[in-house]
C-alpha cells in the first residue's frame, strides 16, 4: 500500500490518544496503551519516526514539542523532501507546525486541524506572520516545481524587506528575466512516447531531453508520460517516469483510436499496434479536454515523441 500521501499520528497518553482518534488519521501508540483504533509502536520512537519519515505526507505528534523534536532530529534532510511535522498538545489547545511549513504543507494542515478541533494554529514562519505570500507554499498549491530552491531564501527575504522580486512561472526555457530569478515550473506538459522493444534507458533519456530542448520547455514541467498499453512494462519508459517522479499512463489501441482529431498516421504502426499513431494520441488523451498539441511527432532512432499542454485554470 502506498503511504506517500498518508498522514499518521503518534500519541503517548490516554488523553492524547482520544484526541488523536478524533483527527481521523492512522494512530500509533506505545504498546502498553494500544487499544481499538490504534496500532502499537513496538520500537523506539526515533526508530518508528525514521521508518515513516520519508514515506508519508505528514507526521503528527500529540504530546510535548520536545518529544517530537528529539524524534525527528536524526532524520531531517531538506525542506524539499522532509514531510510536514505537526505537534498538538494533548489538551488540544495548540496546533504547531514544526517542519516543512510551506513546501510540505504543515502550515496549511495545521490550520485545517485547528479548525476541526477548535484549537489555535501557531504559525511562526515570517512570511505568514507578515501576511506576505510564501512563494514556496504558492508553488505547491499551484502544482509548480521549484527549479532553483536555493533562491527561495533571497526572494522571501527581499519581500519581507519590501523590495521587488523576480519570479518566473513558465514551462518555457526563456532568457533569465531578472537579476535574481526564482523559476517555478508548472506541471502542464504530457510527453507522448512510442518506442521499439528493448530501447536503452540512457538513450531514451537523452532523446527525450533533446526533444524537449527542441520544444523549448523544461523537463520539470512534465506532468506525465503516456503511451500504448503494450508498452506498459517497457523498462525505459518505466525508468524515466520513476526517475522524474511522474505518472506513466497507457491506453489501449481502441482508446487511442477513439480520440477525435488529425494525427500523423502510419500504416506500419497501425499494422503492429492497432493504432496509426501512439505518441500524439497518447499525450493528447492523457492531457485531457481542450489540450493543445504543443509539438507533433518527432522521430528518433527506435523512438517517437510528441508533447501536449494541459489546459489549466488561472493560477491562484
Amino acid at each position: 500500500m502506498s503511504t506517500e500521501n498518508e498522514i499518521i499520528t503518534a500519541a503517548f497518553t490516554r488523553r492524547g490518544i482520544n484526541l488523536a482518534l478524533r483527527l481521523g488519521y492512522r494512530v500509533f501508540v506505545p504498546e502498553r496503551l494500544a487499544c481499538e483504533g490504534t496500532q502499537a509502536i513496538t520500537e523506539s520512537l526515533s526508530a518508528w519516526t525514521g521508518r515513516y519519515f520519508h514515506e508519508v505526507r505528514a507526521l503528527i505528534f500529540v504530546g510535548a514539542l520536545g518529544i517530537a523534536v528529539r524524534s525527528i532530529a536524526p532524520h531531517v534532510e531538506s525542506k524539499l523532501s522532509d514531510p510536514a511535522v505537526i505537534v498538538i498538545d494533548e489538551s488540544g489547545r495548540f496546533v504547531i507546525p514544526v517542519l516543512s511549513g510551506h513546501i510540505g504543507g504543515a502550515n496549511e494542515l495545521a490550520r485545517v486541524i485547528a479548525d476541526k478541533i477548535h484549537a489555535q494554529a501557531v504559525i511562526t514562519t515570517a512570511t505568514d506572520v507578515n501576511n506576505i505570500i510564501a512563494v514556496d507554499e504558492w508553488s505547491v498549491k499551484n502544482e509548480c516545481v521549484i527549479e532553483n530552491p536555493e533562491n527561495i531564501k533571497y526572494i522571501s527575504g527581499s519581500m519581507l524587506e519590501g523590495h521587488n522580486v523576480g519570479v518566473a512561472v513558465t514551462c518555457d526555457n526563456i532568457p533569465v528575466p531578472f537579476p535574481v530569478t526564482l523559476w517555478l515550473r508548472p506541471k502542464v506538459l504530457v510527453l507522448g512516447a512510442g518506442c521499439h522493444k528493448g530501447v536503452s534507458e540512457s538513450e531514451f533519456e537523452r532523446s527525450v531531453r533533446d526533444f524537449l530542448d527542441g520544444a523549448g520547455v523544461s523537463i520539470l514541467s512534465l506532468r506525465a508520460i503516456a503511451s500504448i498499453d503494450i508498452k506498459a512494462h517497457e523498462p525505459a519508459l518505466i525508468s524515466f517516469a520513476e526517475k522524474h517522479n511522474i505518472p506513466f499512463v497507457t491506453f489501449s489501441a481502441d482508446e487511442l483510436n477513439a480520440l477525435p482529431g488529425k494525427f500523423s498516421g502510419s500504416a506500419i504502426v497501425k499494422s503492429i499496434t492497432g493504432t496509426d499513431n501512439i505518441c500524439e494520441r497518447a499525450c493528447m488523451l492523457a492531457a485531457g479536454e481542450c489540450a493543445v498539441l504543443l509539438r507533433s511527432k518527432c522521430v528518433y532512432d527506435n523512438m517517437t515523441f510528441a508533447l501536449a499542454r494541459i489546459r489549466r485554470n488561472k493560477l491562484t
